[in-house]
């Protein structure tokens, strides 16, 4: 930045000028450390109607409050989560993209695809953990099955033949069933659509048979008795449907979730990081985003940005042997 001085200018002149110069070059830094200064896009990796969409789309609201700028959801649902993650990964690390997927299914991409245009370590930056809930094991009333224990037996009836819906091959509701599968040692057939809400839908439609369902695209068919509802994949009973037993009594030990993380691109700068980060815990306390968690029975986490980072590498590992113990790949 330079500037001139005329010949036989005033000392004001001259000190107006030197002030102007010193107020601009202390200004310059300042805004170049201001976030966010343009509005921010949320890729989501699966399509609208599923739990992770409807907590993505709230959480952004939040977000665009507190942030100042508009945080805008864009769902890229493809390759089960794979294609809006990669997105996120390729964009520019400055915080300006940011990913909303649930962490089950990234944690098994990184396994079962072979050929990943990303590295789900390096390049993936794990933010926020918002959101928690469980899954949920449904099956199509004409199926004719109470209880876990009478699916499995009907299976074992009928090898091959009783279909299994999921959101997609590879996420967490097509490699639970196949954990079940391992568990049980029943067969079953596959049948993949795009996203949670379609494969509830197809339940319903009688396009399937049972299905590992996220709980938020189950709870209204089960209450309106167009799915039947087996187990619940928590530790405990849940609140919510407190009569209904855990896949756990049946099988222990199986217990999993649909948990909704906030990633950024690898490499971007920790300051950014964590002004993301401390406004999404201060949007998961706020009573609509409560409500929102709540209808969807899923629960806020108060997981630490460092805390969620080492969680989402145990998901990597223990999702990995899974995949592998099941043979499973995906070029």
């Amino acid at each position: 930045m330079k500037f001139f001085i005329a010949a036989g200018a005033t000392v004001k002149a001259v000190a107006s000028l030197l002030f102007a110069a010193l107020f601009l070059s202390l200004c310059i830094p300042v805004h170049a450390q201001q976030y966010p200064v343009r509005p921010i896009r949320l890729v989501i990796p699966w399509p609208p109607g599923g739990i992770t969409d409807v907590i993505s789309r709230t959480i952004a609201a939040a977000l665009s409050e507190s942030l100042g700028q508009q945080v805008v959801p864009d769902n890229r649902p493809g390759a089960a989560g794979t294609l809006g993650v990669s997105i996120g990964a390729h964009a520019q690390p400055d915080g300006y993209t940011l990913i909303m997927t649930d962490v089950p299914s990234h944690a098994i991409s990184a396994t079962l695809y072979k050929k990943l245009n990303f590295d789900s370590v390096k390049d993936v930056e794990p933010i926020a953990l918002p959101s928690r809930s469980p899954l949920v094991l449904v099956v199509n009333p004409k199926l004719g099955v109470k209880t876990t224990a009478q699916l499995i037996e009907q299976a074992k009836a009928r090898p091959g033949q009783v279909a299994f819906a999921s959101s997609g091959s590879g996420s967490i509701t097509h490699l639970t069933a196949e954990r079940f599968i391992a568990e049980t040692g029943v067969k079953l057939l596959h049948v993949p659509y795009k996203g949670g809400g379609p494969a509830a839908a197809a339940l319903v439609a009688g396009e399937s048979n049972m299905y590992f369902s996220c709980i938020s695209a189950a709870i209204p068919h089960i209450k309106a008795g167009r799915l039947t509802l087996l187990g619940i994949t928590t530790a405990e009973r849940s609140s919510l449907f407190p009569e209904s037993p855990t896949v756990a009594e049946a099988l222990p030990g199986f217990v999993m979730g649909c948990n909704t993380g906030l990633f950024g691109t690898g490499g971007t700068p920790a300051r950014i990081l964590d002004r993301i980060h401390a406004d999404v815990m201060k949007a998961v306390e706020q009573p609509k985003v409560k409500s929102v968690l709540t209808s969807n029975a899923a629960e806020a986490s108060t997981l630490t940005r460092e805390q969620f980072k080492a969680y989402v590498l145990d998901e990597i590992n223990a999702w990995g042997k899974i995949v592998r113990a099941a043979g499973l790949t995906v070029d």
